[in-house]
């Protein structure tokens, strides 16, 4: 019995140690900036395109603002409007590094201890400007600006590198800015 109690131990410290880390992953075609300043990235970005997620859905206007907590991590408050409810929607959470604070890959959370991944694997590094930012795995991507829109070029090379990686471009969705 001692044997059986002990495994069940082990087996919820496993299952807890996966939910708790499983989502701090990248896809491997990946890879973070380095050179990354956390100063120059706080602030109002916009959405310009993603993936379909359950906690997007439907939303427009959507916004990131990033700001520098007490602790050394970041604020974060995603914010978008949901047009078929005519009503705007908020989440507010937390981000702190998952390698050194030069590194584009930091871990966010919107409830409790379960953080996912927020990988910067390309940066607009004279004037920050741009961002494509991947999740845990290739089910998550995401083009911000500090506009609300952007020229075609840039939105080509995003949906070009997004492919290169994996990401299936074809379900992207051009979030609408338009008030």
């Amino acid at each position: 019995m001692a044997n059986l109690r002990f495994m069940t131990k082990k087996i919820l410290f496993l299952a807890t140690t996966l939910c708790l880390n499983g989502c701090l992953g990248m896809p491997q075609s990946v890879t973070p900036v380095n050179g990354f300043e956390l100063n120059r990235y706080l602030g109002t970005w916009y959405e310009i395109a993603r993936l379909d997620h359950s906690f997007e859905r439907g939303m427009e206007q959507v916004t990131a603002q990033y700001s520098l907590r007490d602790d050394g991590g970041v604020s974060v408050t995603n914010r978008g409007f949901l047009s078929a409810e005519n009503k705007w929607k908020e989440a507010s959470g937390k981000a702190f590094f998952v390698e050194e604070p030069t590194t584009g890959y930091l871990k966010v959370s919107f409830f409790g201890p379960f953080y996912g991944s927020y990988v910067i694997f390309e940066l607009d590094r004279e004037n920050y400007q741009y961002a494509f930012v991947s999740g845990p795995d290739n089910s998550y991507l995401w083009l911000l600006a500090r506009t609300p829109t952007v020229d075609k070029a840039l939105l080509d090379r995003f949906v070009a590198q997004a492919q290169q990686r994996g990401f299936d471009t074809e379900q992207l969705i051009y979030v609408s800015q338009k008030k």
